[in-house]
């Protein structure tokens, strides 16, 4: 990694807003019990998170060294805060009576003393605390925006949440102020270079998610949120372990360091292996799951949040940071397979779902499989490949979750089955919706362009390549059933209207929207952003040629693409209108219809209802039959990854 400095005014100021303004924020909205006064920090906060993301485009790449906060040494104040996290986690621990939250809390406490010890024993070489490149830009921009979205988003999803729960006293205010905290330490992840800097933040996000998915109170919510807790606290515990392994190395815990030794020493080897593991968990990879499928408990902006453009995203986003520094060794290769292997069981999962949102559960885990089998297989056209992923799966992926969210509070269920001709309930967030299944599964939307350049990547791979394969042709089988669900039953010619607060029209709207615009500018994006993220020795793997990605394999033509899908769009609309004037006809019962409509004569003359439902195949893709086989399995590989690293 090359350490470019910019001295563009402004720079520390954008940072300070990214990363420190959602923490005063946080502490602001608190306070505060006026709904219009929480609306309206919530909502400064995040055009100011917006503003601010873009602003720092121009003035990246940038390094940056703050000496002090409020006057003290700022390395003072993050080991400060990071410490008190860590007990935070282990009150935490005794106050529940969790035996694991304990054990690694004070696993964390103790390594981070250390660390903090060889610090003062002068062996510690400061480095830059803060560093941005195209890739950290991205995941910026992807927190900033996408998740400030969901932010507006959760305020009216939030006052009826408590209406139907019928909460006497609103805890809407400690809601918003983690979710604004979350914010902010996902923009500190992502721009950390002192790796200090990054286990902090890395931490303030497991604290965020451990009070997001326990915010209902029930013991269910308290469980899974503790089950959050502990599991993220074993990612953050390998993180201190992989840093004291580097710190030995390199007397100093600098990322960009790390990355430019070379990747045949044992020891490199090692720390990046502790890294990754750390990555695995917080990006819920198999065995580790358990937590992001609990997480499907709380609100669904938290849902949303967590698996489309925070927590999730830090695993990939430092497997990616590590993976130059990997290239030609066994243990990349290895985390190729792993990452494949994920991406296909979580496909395979999701096939046996009919809950919407373990459905969306799934599919954010196997994606995240296969961003890591891209960085395992570290080529310029697999790392492209990842970006494009990270992408448009935080933008499709929070806008499927607000769908699935909004849908609920209507209908009362998440279940997809009882979403059977919701376009005739709900028009547009069905339309939405399907639009969203699309931008999945279909040409020319950004998802399947990164799935054909991670499918070129891994062509001389054969247990990836087939394993991907595999998983593709699994994801088109559980989209495309949930989109034809939702179309399915005639409407009878008319619609029924739907009414949604401004602020869910907004954000649907929006990200739906950025999907589409995000496609046709996905050449343009490439050219601008995509060439500065690669390493030295990576060379631009496409060229930009008649409005598409062209290489030596083949060619993706997006804007010729864009144009057949937005004809297709017209033809539909067309079609649509002229089926609204066709009779309805009733299905034929084998003429054992009786006078009640959609009632046929059963064994014994008995009326049965009749219902169309969809196959699930739970005999071969029920998690009872599979999740333990999985887990099994991805345990094998992550032995296999720590003994490549030794």
């Amino acid at each position: 990694m090359e350490h470019a400095v910019s001295n563009l005014v402004g720079t520390p100021v954008l940072l300070s807003i990214l990363i420190v303004f959602p923490f005063l924020a946080a502490l602001t909205v608190y306070p505060v019990r006026s709904a219009r006064l929480q609306t309206l920090v919530v909502t400064l906060t995040g055009a100011v998170l917006i503003a601010a993301s873009l602003l720092l485009i121009p003035r990246t790449p940038f390094t940056l060294s703050p000496k002090s906060l409020l006057g003290v040494d700022i390395h003072v104040v993050v080991e400060t805060a990071d410490f008190l996290l860590l007990f935070v986690f282990l009150h935490i621990g005794f106050k529940h009576n969790h035996t694991l939250i304990k054990i690694l809390s004070v696993l964390q406490i103790v390594s981070l003393a250390y660390l903090d010890v060889r610090t003062m024993s002068g062996e510690h070489l400061r480095v830059a605390a803060l560093y941005g490149d195209n890739l950290s830009l991205i995941l910026v921009l992807v927190a900033s925006i996408v998740g400030s979205i969901v932010c507006f988003q959760s305020i009216p999803y939030m006052k009826a949440h408590e209406e139907h729960l019928e909460v006497e006293k609103s805890t809407r205010r400690r809601f918003f102020c983690v979710l604004l905290l979350f914010l902010g330490a996902m923009n500190g992840v992502v721009l950390s270079n002192d790796m200090g800097f990054f286990h902090f933040f890395f931490e303030v996000t497991t604290l965020c998610c451990f009070l997001l998915i326990r915010h209902d109170g029930t013991p269910a919510a308290v469980a899974n949120g503790l089950r959050a807790l502990w599991m993220n606290s074993l990612g953050g515990f390998c993180l201190l372990l992989g840093m004291i392994s580097v710190f030995t190395r390199l007397h100093a815990l600098d990322l960009g360091r790390l990355i430019e030794l070379s990747s045949k020493s044992g020891i490199y080897l090692v720390s990046v292996a502790l890294l990754c593991f750390g990555a695995f968990i917080k990006s819920a990879q198999f065995p580790f799951q358990g937590w992001l499928l609990g997480a499907m408990i709380a609100p669904t902006p938290v849902s949303a949040l967590l698996h489309s453009s925070t927590m999730v995203k830090i695993g990939v986003y430092l497997v990616l940071r590590l993976a130059p520094g990997m290239r030609g060794a066994f243990l990349s290769e290895c985390i190729a397979v792993f990452g494949a292997f994920g991406f296909l069981a979580g496909a395979a999962l999701a096939v046996g779902q009919s809950n919407g949102k373990k459905v969306l559960a799934y599919s954010t885990i196997s994606n995240l499989g296969l961003i890591l089998a891209c960085a395992g297989l570290n080529t310029p056209e697999a790392f492209t490949a990842a970006i494009f992923l990270i992408m448009f799966h935080s933008v499709v992926k929070a806008l499927l979750f607000l769908c699935v969210g909004t849908i609920e509070q209507r209908i009362e269920s998440r279940d997809i089955e009882d979403m059977r001709g919701l376009c005739a309930k709900m028009p547009v967030t069905a339309l939405i919706t399907v639009s969203g299944v699309i931008m999945m599964i279909m040409p020319p939307f950004g998802l399947l362009l990164g799935k054909w350049m991670a499918i070129e990547a891994t062509a001389k791979n054969l247990a990836v390549v087939v394993m991907v394969a595999a998983g593709s042709a699994l994801t088109v089988v559980y989209w495309a059933r949930w989109a034809g669900t939702l179309m399915s039953e005639p409407f009878a010619g008319r619609f029924f209207p739907e009414r949604q607060p401004f602020l869910t029209w907004g954000a649907l709207g929006s990200l739906v929207a950025g999907g589409g615009v995000m496609t046709v500018a996905a050449p343009w994006l490439y050219r601008e952003f995509f060439t500065g993220i690669l390493s030295p020795g990576y060379s631009p793997p496409y060229v930009v040629h008649g409005g598409g990605l062209e290489n030596g394999w083949g060619a993706f033509p997006v804007l010729p693409l864009a144009v057949v899908a937005a004809i297709g769009f017209a033809v539909s609309i067309v079609a649509l209108r002229r089926a609204s004037r066709v009779r309805i006809v009733k299905p034929y019962l084998s003429g054992l219809q009786t006078d009640t409509p959609g009632m046929f004569l059963g064994p014994g003359n008995r009326p049965v209802k009749a219902e169309a439902s969809n196959y699930y195949l739970s005999s071969i893709f029920g998690e009872k039959r599979l999740a333990t086989l999985v887990n099994l399995a991805a345990l094998v590989f992550l032995i296999l990854i720590l003994g490549a690293a030794l």
